[in-house]
This record gives structure tokens, sequence and C-alpha cells, in this order.
């Protein structure tokens, strides 16, 4: 009996396991790995749902749209390729551009609300909302183009992959006081390209 609780003792003061690693578990997703999944989640929700309230500002939708994301990771687990990036970094790329898109979409929607006529018509048109959607990406990408090389690596690398000013500035082999320049000078350009107000 006592040989047994000194068993349990050294077994219970083992060093804890060390964090998991996020592409193998991307990877166990891929093939309908349920508890590999909730421990995706759970390494990276906080950071999904900052990533949307960051974009979104409420705090609702920024919800709603995190848990589209993790939706889309179950979805579209197998699409990850680790030779191009961290298991983390695709995911907050998820978040970013689930988030973008769903402040696009609510603009359009309450710009088309606006101007609608409700007198008669349709509740909704499917194809305006494709063809829409449509142009507003390839807007976003003409005004990304506009960028200077700097500039478009910085929003990227900050908005698209989640890197704080200092990673940025360390991808970039860059000052952070540069990048953080760079990155205002190039968010003001973009803002002015895409017409939005300040």
């Amino acid at each position: 009996m006592a040989q047994s609780a000194s068993h349990l003792r050294i077994a219970g003061s083992a060093e804890p396991a060390p964090a998991p690693d996020l592409n193998d578990l991307l990877t166990r997703v891929s093939r309908g790995d349920e508890a590999a999944f909730g421990a995706i989640y759970d390494a990276l929700g906080a950071s999904v749902y900052g990533m949307a309230k960051r974009v979104i500002r409420d705090p609702a939708r920024a919800e709603e749209v995190s848990q589209e994301v993790f939706i889309q990771v179950w979805q579209s687990a197998a699409r990850f390729d680790a030779a191009r990036g961290n298991a983390k970094s695709w995911v907050l790329t998820l978040a970013h551009r689930r988030a973008v898109d769903a402040v696009r979409h609510d603009q359009a929607a309450t710009n088309r609300e606006n101007k609608y006529d409700w007198s008669s018509g349709p509740d909704f048109d499917e194809v305006a909302e494709t063809v829409t959607v449509s142009l507003e990406h390839e807007q976003v990408r003409r005004c990304l183009d506009s960028l200077t090389g700097l500039q478009r690596e910085a929003v990227d690398l900050a908005y698209y992959k989640g890197y704080t000013y200092a990673e940025v500035a360390e991808t970039l082999d860059a000052n952070p006081a540069t990048v953080k320049t760079r990155m205002r000078d190039g968010l003001v350009r973009l803002r002015d390209c895409l017409g939005v107000e300040a």
C-alpha cells in the first residue's frame, strides 16, 4: 500500500506535458479527430476571437465570425500545408479574411438596404450579391497592389498573418519605427483607395 502511494506521488510530480504541436493537431483534425479539434480550439480560440474583434469591433458579431472560422478549420484542415507556414498563422489568416469579409458584407448589406426600393421586387438578389462581393475583392486586391513592396508585406504580415509590429520588423529585417510608419502610410493609402471614411 505504501509502495503504491509512493508511486502515485512520483507519477503526480512529473513535469506537465509539453504544449501540443499545432501543425500535428491540424493534421489530425483533417482526419476527423475531434479531440485534436478541441485542442486547436482551446489553443487558438482567444486569438481568433481577438483578431475578429479587432477587425469587426462588435463583440457579438466577432463571436459569430470566430465560430464560423472554427467550422471552416474543421471542414478545410486538409488544405493546411505546413510547408507554407505554421498552423497558428493559417488559422489567424482564415480569421482575418472572414472578419474582413463580414465587415464588407455587413457594410454592403447596409448600403443596399438604404438604397433599396422596398415598394416591390424580390427581397434578395443572389446574382447581385455575388457580383458585389467579387467586385469588392477585386478592388481590395487592386488597392493592395498600389502599395509599395514594404507597405504591402508589412500589411500582409500584420493583418493577414497576425504578426505584431516587432515580428513584422524582425521578418522584414527592418527598424520597428520604419515598419510602423510604412504600415500607417499603407493603411491610409488603402483607406483612400477603397473610399472608406476615416
